[in-house]
């Protein structure tokens, strides 16, 4: 294991996000920080169009929350003992605020916040073996149903919320929450495949279609088009929008400038 728990390599504009804490990838308290400064550390920077988001090894994705470490907190953090659960939620909101598409390279078994980390990245991939599952339940403990019902219909979440079963990745590819089940040892050149399509694209169109996307997905329909017809006129005023299009007709390859 590493001396960090989470490692970023960024290449050809994809940045690489890998969770590396054996056995089985479980989450503390010290782990959940390092994910939020992870995905936040890629917001500013413009070598990033997309990133990915995976785990060492192929036995597990995340293992759910480590189970000797329930209750850990900072004490001499004045919101951490108002609000223990913040440190979790900063963690999930880091990937689903992410300012990049998040691409989920899902090596194994998604458990517990494993499933919740999933449920917030943009596109998954998984591996043939990956299963999915909500086991609070079978823990004393309750999941996160809200980002569960992100990934699959109402019945389907109540299913696996109370059941506390796993779901092989096969059948959440069936109901469309999954990309591509592949092979282990191709999942990260599949990945990287998407990755390489997304990088290709505007990085300034990237942005603002993730930043609309996240704030038009609750509203109610009208407010939602009028929010997604506001990012089009934002997207509009830059250079690269008229690039885009120049270079369609022209039937050329685009040269972004970030402006």
């Amino acid at each position: 294991m590493a001396e960090n728990a989470v490692q970023v390599a960024v290449d050809d504009f994809i940045a690489t996000v890998t969770l590396d804490r054996p056995p089985v990838n479980a989450v503390d308290r010290a782990t959940l920080i390092e994910i939020r400064d992870a995905f936040s550390s890629l917001n500013d920077r413009r070598d990033v169009r997309v990133a990915i988001f995976t785990a060492a090894g192929t036995r597990a994705f995340m293992g759910g929350a480590d189970l000797d470490k329930i209750g850990d907190r900072d004490d001499s953090a004045a919101t951490e003992v108002t609000d223990s659960g913040q440190v979790a939620r900063d963690a999930l909101w880091s990937v689903l605020d992410c300012a990049v598409p998040v691409i989920g390279a899902i090596n194994g078994p998604a458990i517990g916040a494993g499933l919740a980390f999933a449920a917030l990245c943009d596109i998954l991939i998984a591996a043939e073996h990956a299963t999915f599952g909500a086991l609070e339940i079978n823990a004393g403990l309750l999941g996160a149903s809200s980002q569960l019902s992100l990934m699959v219909p109402r019945h389907k979440a109540r299913e696996m919320f109370f059941l506390g079963e796993k779901v092989p990745a096969a059948e959440l590819h069936r109901l469309g929450a999954i990309r591509s089940v592949v092979p282990a040892e191709e999942l990260l050149p599949a990945a990287r495949a998407v990755a390489a399509q997304l990088a290709e694209k505007s990085p300034i169109a990237l942005r603002l279609a993730k930043e609309s996307m996240n704030r038009a997905e609750f509203l109610p329909l009208k407010e939602a088009y009028r929010t997604e017809q506001d990012y089009t006129n934002r997207l509009l005023t830059f250079e690269d929008s008229a690039e885009a299009r120049a270079a369609f007709l022209e039937k050329r390859a685009p040269q972004w400038r970030w402006r």
